[in-house]
């Protein structure tokens, strides 16, 4: 864990030093993709040792896949191998660290680079196996013409903004962020001219990067103090069980859930900084006129504080997974696209059962919360307060929904959870 922050930090300056001394201006785009993925498998050496090699396995595997098969299967066959051999390397994890201690291991950027390799051929096969008028919008948008070059490929994949800890983005918004059109073509989706401006500004990421590196400064205090303080493990102890009222174990359950976030949100708002820095996440323009840096968050804090709805909270969390999810999986699912959806995530995040009871709690949920909305909501819309009163009882629903579904993702183990559950 020290290793991963001060790759982290490092790679910090680096984005720094790579956006203003070798940025599209000073550098040729091969130039970028060669320093981007050099300083990436050094970061990955650095932090984790030999182990790093099984990243370089998969990466030259689907690499052979990609040019040698056939583009009608091309997706399947890296799906079925990135997350095969991702399977494996989750199993293996058990028996190399101990049971039910989540530490920083090879597994978390091998599931980044499942991700971007599963993504990348979703979009290789729509961009060259399928017709325009088969996409819907956002494949159109996404999909990729031609296949990428070995520079080309190493680079998004093991590039030193991402390697540790992500996000995993598009191809498309990679290979146009190194080529220097990246903001331009955002840019160009204002009417400038509107607005008073003779040419397009240049927006900087710096106040970007500061607020979120902000935001990842409160969330290492709060993890250092109430991670520590409130350990989930409390919650199935015998004498809190024994003694404890019903209401009071439920909002003990809450605090702990909440005790368990500063550290996704330390390493997801990191990570978004650490691309903000190199100038690559640039989204637009807000209906303020301000510039938005959230093309690659990874959370919406507001949101998942004050979700109402159990939909609203998990498209908030762990974001670009989830677009991962939706676009490999749910729009491409034959049937029962949010069983499979919810299934693969589950595989995706290892082979722990809490992972299982975790997703397979979440469809259930998710159904369920889906028919009460269709069902029930428009009776309480007649009047303001109503309405404030169905936000005030589905926030407190919602977060409590969410408690329960997680608390299994955080104990792994079967005999903890079957004791949370009775």
């Amino acid at each position: 864990q020290i290793n991963f922050v001060a790759c982290q930090l490092f790679a910090l300056l680096a984005a720094f030093w790579f956006r203003i001394y070798l940025g599209p201006s000073h550098a040729s785009s091969a130039v970028r993709h060669a320093f981007a993925t050099l300083f990436g498998i050094y970061f990955a050496v650095f932090c984790f040792g030999w182990y790093s090699i099984h990243l370089f396995v998969l990466v030259m595997m689907n690499y052979g896949i990609m040019n040698m098969a056939s583009i009608p299967n091309i997706h399947r066959y890296s799906f079925v191998v990135a997350m095969g051999y991702l399977t494996l390397c989750h199993i293996s994890r058990i028996y190399i660290f101990h049971y039910g201690i989540l530490t920083t291991d090879f597994s978390g950027p091998l599931m980044i680079i499942t991700q971007k390799i599963t993504t990348l051929a979703c979009q290789l096969h729509d961009g060259i196996g399928r017709q325009a008028e088969e996409l819907t919008a956002e494949q159109n948008r996404l999909a990729v013409k031609t296949r990428p070059s070995l520079l080309e490929y190493l680079s998004y994949l093991l590039n030193f903004m991402s390697v540790i800890a992500g996000p995993c983005s598009n191809y498309k918004d990679y290979i146009a962020f190194i080529e220097g059109r990246h903001v331009h073509m955002k840019l160009l989706e204002v009417n400038w001219k509107q607005k008073g401006y003779d040419r397009l500004p240049d927006p900087s990421p710096t106040g970007a990067v500061m607020y979120k590196l902000c935001i990842t400064l409160v969330s290492l205090i709060l993890f250092l103090t109430l991670t520590k303080n409130f350990p989930m493990a409390y919650i199935i102890d015998n004498e809190f069980l024994d003694k404890t009222p019903f209401l009071s174990r439920l909002g003990y359950l809450y605090v702990v859930t909440q005790a368990a976030k500063p550290k996704y949100y330390f390493a997801w708002t990191l990570a978004d900084a650490v691309n903000n820095a190199a100038g690559y996440g640039f989204s637009g323009v807000d209906e303020r006129g301000a510039f938005r840096w959230d093309l690659l968050s990874n959370l919406n804090i507001w949101n998942i504080e004050t979700a109402t709805s159990f939909k609203m909270y998990i498209e908030s969390w762990n974001i670009q997974t989830a677009a991962w999810l939706k676009r490999v999986c749910y729009d491409r699912a034959p049937w029962y696209p949010t069983a499979l959806t919810f299934i693969l995530s589950a595989l995706w995040h290892g082979i722990y059962p809490g992972y299982y009871f975790t997703f397979l709690t979440g469809i259930l949920i998710t159904l369920a919360a889906r028919a009460i909305r269709n069902n029930c909501r428009h009776y309480f819309l007649s009047s303001v307060p109503l309405k404030i009163a169905y936000d005030i009882v589905t926030w407190v629903v919602t977060q409590l929904a969410v408690c329960y579904t997680v608390a299994p993702f955080v104990m792994l183990a079967v005999e903890p959870t079957i004791k949370f559950y009775k």
